[in-house]
């Protein structure tokens, strides 16, 4: 069995909750059957800070490129990147991604 890369955003009130709702979203998309090679293969995740000036993708990029030890298992958990907040509804938006198995 191999890995591949993922990225998938999601809202909600706190991380967790919006980890939730992209697990929930990419097994019903992806199935149960496991190795889809989407966050539906996470249990969990460890959130990231965006240093300040730095472009989202190229970061979340940099850090599979890199290895990063605290994505870089597919078996391990998802990054988390908070990447903004809806004004209105008080939502905030995450990017989950890291490897995941296939």
């Amino acid at each position: 069995m191999g890995a591949q890369v993922f990225f998938t955003s999601a809202s909600g009130k706190t991380a967790q909750e919006a980890f939730d709702e992209a697990v929930h979203r990419a097994r019903y998309d992806y199935g149960h059957a496991g190795y889809t090679g989407s966050i539906a293969e996470k249990d969990g995740f460890t959130i990231i800070p965006l240093p300040e000036g730095e472009n989202l993708s190229s970061f979340a990029d940099s850090l599979i490129d890199d290895c990063d030890s605290r994505i870089d298992d597919k078996w391990g958990p998802a990054g988390c990147i908070q990447i903004g907040v809806d004004s209105d509804s008080g939502r905030k938006e995450f990017l989950f991604f890291g490897w995941a198995s296939s």
